[in-house]
């Protein structure tokens, strides 16, 4: 229906309850089709499999230009869930966007860790892991300098390793809604809470912690978020284009991974009963974490309506990474909106892009 159309409708109450009946219909017929329909396709664009060992992921993607900047990228993913995140559609992709400005794109990401990989914890993520990962990096472009974007607690585990990597670490950083100060999540710190949650006692009981416990633990921080999305998708249901973003969220949302279980207890004791980074006290494997050790320069990016890190939980990094080039932008949108979805084509990858451009070449 045009514009003039729809406000004739509005006018005209008989028009106006075609249409509702119309949107019924078609809601109706949509609704046939979604039960039936397959899972949506995410992560299609072209890539290869670098390095597959465990948990742990090394992709590199296919260039989609001829003219490439000569400095390779390399995105890391959050442990929690999977990286096609970046990668969700043809049109909606920041893997897609950043070939097709030409940068050569790496991803570290994540698969559900094996019973035997219950005793990794993060000094394997910060020592084995991501040195891992920028080794092939290089071994394959042939380039020194790499540029590294972290998402979440992978930009946390990507500034543990900046921090202790010392002249082998990044050329430039971005890290986007990256929690450092935990005092600031309060959700998390009550479900924590040393006094009745015993850490110790469920990664000795069940190993990798369960995707279900992960999931439930996100999802506490807005207990009605999934009954008011599916409203949202049946009062849509006649919209193709909002059907295709919802499922393709929802896929992803609810994708999340098994932890594993010594990852978990530090992640627990270190960062969220100690807050061990604000209070100058982290180790990695015995090794001191100073922030203040990162020279390369730094991006921080935070999410203005983030419900699972409030900017105040990473609004410290700025001052705390040592960077002499570094600057910290808080944009519209929320944890994952920020880097996924329409706000992000408009607002995030530009940014990235802008800052990132000049120092690849």
């Amino acid at each position: 229906m045009t514009g003039g159309a729809a406000a004739q409708a509005d006018a005209d109450p008989f028009a106006a309850a075609r249409r509702e009946f119309e949107r019924a219909m078609l809601r109706n017929i949509k609704g046939v089709e979604y039960l039936g329909s397959p899972a949506p396709v995410v992560g299609s664009s072209g890539k290869d499999v670098l390095i597959s060992r465990g948990t742990f992921r090394l992709y590199h993607y296919r260039p989609l230009v001829d003219e490439i900047y000569r400095m390779p990228l390399m995105l890391v993913m959050a442990p929690t869930n999977r990286g096609y995140i970046f990668d969700m559609a043809p049109g909606q992709s920041f893997v897609e966007f950043l070939l097709k400005a030409g940068y050569d794109v790496f991803m570290v990401d994540w698969d559900a860790p094996r019973p035997e990989e219950k005793t990794v914890g993060i000094a394997d993520y910060v020592l084995d892991f991501l040195p891992s990962a920028v080794q092939r990096v290089r071994a394959v472009t042939g380039e020194s300098d790499v540029s590294v974007v972290g998402y979440c607690a992978g930009g946390l585990l990507s500034l543990l390793w900046a921090a202790t990597a010392g002249a082998a670490g990044p050329a430039n950083l971005v890290t986007f809604t990256t929690p450092v100060d935990f005092r600031h999540m309060p959700q998390f710190q009550a479900w924590s809470d040393k006094s009745f949650f015993d850490v110790d006692r469920l990664v000795d009981t069940v190993g990798n912690v369960p995707s279900d416990l992960i999931m439930t633990s996100f999802e506490m921080l807005r207990p009605a978020q999934r009954v008011a999305g599916n409203i949202r998708l049946y009062d849509n249901l006649w919209d193709d284009e909002f059907v295709k973003a919802h499922r393709m969220f929802d896929r992803w949302g609810m994708d999340a991974l098994p932890l594993p279980g010594e990852y978990f207890r530090d992640m627990t004791k270190k960062l969220m009963w100690d807050n061990a980074l604000m209070a100058g006290t982290m180790t990695v494997a015995g090794r001191p974490v100073d922030l203040g050790a990162i020279a390369a320069p730094y991006l921080h990016i935070t999410a203005q309506h983030d419900h699972i890190v409030p900017p105040p939980a990473s609004a410290p990094l700025i001052e705390m990474v040592g960077s002499q080039e570094k600057n910290q932008v808080e944009l519209k949108g929320g944890h994952v909106s920020l880097i996924a979805g329409a706000n992000a084509v408009r607002r995030m990858w530009p940014m990235v892009d802008e800052w990132l451009g000049e120092k690849s070449v």
